[in-house]
């Protein structure tokens, strides 16, 4: 059998799909992905190749639902509007890596970190905690929280 041609998207079960959006194109520097060329909305395109409207939640579509890097080397995310609310720590996070790498020294990593941090908390995520390793050792990141309670670190 031929290899099939595979790409990677995440997506990330939510209650409000333009909020994380706003959030995470943001955070990701990122871009809203526009629907496909010759539709109004995503919604329209949906209908064009017969998803079925019971399929749809009220509003899907309207606007955009998921992100992408506009440099086209990071995965597509999508946020899925979902009814039931988050309720456990997440089994799979994101890694926003700007500290350089443990060949940059602790001290300039840790202020990439710490101001990423700040950009990311003005933009709506909260601080979980900070992993400081212990004295003598090289390691530090900062576990937040999207605007829905998703855990993601800075390292």
């Amino acid at each position: 059998m031929e290899p099939v041609e595979m790409t990677l998207q995440l997506t990330i079960d939510c209650a409000d799909p333009q909020r994380l959006v706003r959030f995470w194109a943001a955070a990701l520097r990122y871009v809203p992905q526009p629907p496909p060329e010759g539709y109004a909305t995503w919604r329209a395109y949906w209908a064009s190749i017969g998803v079925p409207e019971e399929e749809l939640t009220e509003g899907a579509g309207e606007l955009p639902e998921s992100v992408v890097d506009p440099k086209g080397v990071g995965p597509r995310i999508w946020f899925q509007q979902v009814p039931e609310p988050k309720t456990v720590k997440n089994r799979l996070h994101l890694d926003l890596k700007v500290g350089g790498g443990r060949e940059v020294p602790l001290a300039l990593r840790r202020a990439r970190v710490d101001g990423e941090v700040a950009r990311l908390t003005d933009l709506g995520a909260t601080v979980l905690s900070t992993l400081d390793g212990p004295e003598g050792t090289d390691s530090y990141a900062v576990v937040l929280q999207d605007p829905e309670g998703n855990e993601f670190c800075v390292v």
